[in-house]
């Protein structure tokens, strides 16, 4: 497979419009029997958590980040990237990004308890108010929470892809300027304006003719829809972000998220550069 950083190159030239940015990331998965290279260990926050989303978003803009059990800053995505057993009764230890915001709205402080993976698991977080867990409120004791009810909540919650029972050992967000030592990403995450989700797309199907359909969700799009669902089924899929990538990764209010594993990418790129003069993407309102 060709080195991913070129990859990029290609996909940007392709779209013959000077000075076009596309924020893309690469994304792979560590499973537990895996040897983690040193250079990744070294890219893991220190003594303060990352949500993944938020990962997703340093990666586009140029960083590496190295996310394990200690360092994810959001046990839902925890728990969507198989870092940690849904089923967990205790609460994961130290500081997550997610959950301090839940502490700031109890107005508890350093009496509030923090939800387990099962309390996300089976609804009580995100119905929040119908479980009667007024806690686990994001935004004051109003908050309506992410679903009317527990049943509505569990019935989301199992459409999410997650890697369970949980088999990583950690998940590495890097730059296409990353090439330190060689890695290809399992998922490639491009942020995109419609415009150009409209160009890729016709990229891809310029070689293959198949349809992309879209599985969304509120919720967990930055971990679940957008790199276990390629990951896991081999699939393109986007996403309007979630209610993390815009408040915490504050992705912009123009850009989606388009997923793909690597193999994908790598066809769509060609797909692109072989179809630019049946689709001039120049020509479309808002490519310059």
């Amino acid at each position: 497979m060709e080195n991913f950083q070129k990859l990029a190159q290609r996909l940007i030239h392709a779209m013959e419009v000077p000075n076009l940015t596309i924020p893309i990331a690469g994304v792979k998965i560590f499973k537990q029997s895996d040897r983690v290279p040193d250079e990744i260990l070294r890219s893991q926050p220190d003594q303060y958590s990352i949500t993944a989303c938020h990962a997703l978003k340093s990666a586009m803009l140029g960083d590496v980040v190295y996310l394990e059990k200690d360092s994810i800053g959001c046990v839902a995505a925890a728990i969507s990237l198989g870092i940690v057993q849904k089923k967990e009764t205790a609460p994961l230890d130290g500081k997550r990004v997610y959950i301090e915001m839940m502490r700031k709205s109890s107005g508890k402080g350093d009496a509030f308890t923090p939800p387990s993976p099962l309390e996300f698991s089976n609804g009580s977080v995100y119905a929040c108010k119908d479980s009667g867990q007024t806690d686990f409120g994001l935004f004051g004791k109003d908050d309506s929470g992410r679903f009317k009810s527990k049943d509505i909540a569990i019935e989301a919650i199992a459409k999410m892809p997650a890697l369970q029972p949980p088999t990583t050992q950690g998940v590495f967000y890097f730059s296409p300027t990353y090439d330190d030592i060689g890695v290809l990403p399992d998922v490639v995450v491009l942020s995109v304006r419609p415009v150009e989700l409209c160009r890729i797309t016709q990229g891809y199907q310029f070689l293959t003719g198949e349809r992309v359909r879209a599985d969304i969700g509120g919720l967990r799009a930055g971990c679940s829809d957008l790199i276990v669902r390629p990951y896991l089924y081999n699939e393109i899929n986007f996403s309007p972000y979630c209610l993390g990538a815009r408040l915490i990764a504050k992705f912009e209010g123009d850009r989606m998220g388009l997923a793909m594993p690597y193999s994908l990418f790598e066809l769509t790129v060609r797909g692109i550069e072989e179809s630019k003069t049946g689709f001039p993407f120049p020509e479309y309102p808002g490519a310059v």
